[in-house]
């Protein structure tokens, strides 16, 4: 039934936001990657566009061991100081932390309805925060606020702009499992542009 197909849809983009912004938060939990392991890489129809990075990066997780991949994750995200790779959506669109694309994010958030947690130490416009608000536009049960106007308009607004210098960010670093996830992050992430395209 073709409504099926679209709620099935709809329920493996929720799904592949949540495991970015897992991935892309903390280094990956050792259950998150054994799951990630055994995960099947071929795609229900021949040739369609996110098998190959989603296969590149299933493989690259295969081909690592966990503390391989945490320590990656330490590399690019971690230690003291400014970080190899910038998380954060207002350093590509400003040069600075904290700047006016955060002020901008948060207004939205706010008509939303949403807020950051106090106990969560990163600012709103950390790429994992951008995709747990995806993931929440996709699946929440709140029509009026999740449905795909606002989802189209938040991908236009606060990833679209700079998704594609972090992954190129990412894979210039050339670290295994990182840069397969920013081939299949950056084959994502032209998938939804190309759908939200065909909305206007």
């Amino acid at each position: 039934m073709p409504q099926s197909s679209a709620l099935d849809e709809e329920t493996a983009r929720a799904e592949l936001y949540g495991l970015l912004a897992a991935l892309f938060y903390a280094p990956p939990a050792p259950e998150l990657l054994a799951q990630l392991r055994v995960a099947p890489t071929e795609a229900p129809s021949a040739g369609a566009y996110l098998e190959e990075p989603w296969r590149a990066l299933v493989g690259a997780a295969r081909a690592a061991d966990d503390a391989a991949i945490q320590d990656e994750f330490d590399a690019l995200f971690g230690g003291v100081g400014k970080p190899a790779v910038s998380v954060y959506g207002s350093e590509y669109l400003s040069g600075f932390l904290n700047e006016k694309p955060l002020a901008a994010l948060r207004e939205d958030l706010a008509r939303l309805g949403l807020a950051r947690d106090a106990a969560m130490p990163e600012t709103e416009d950390h790429f994992a925060c951008l995709c747990e608000v995806m993931r929440y536009l996709i699946a929440g049960d709140e029509v009026e606020v999740c449905n795909l106007t606002q989802q189209q308009a938040f991908f236009a607004r606060h990833l679209q702009p700079w998704t594609e210098r972090l992954c190129d960010a990412l894979a210039a670093q050339a670290l295994p499992f990182y840069a397969a996830l920013a081939g299949f992050t950056r084959a994502f992430m032209a998938v939804e542009a190309q759908g939200f395209d065909l909305l206007d």
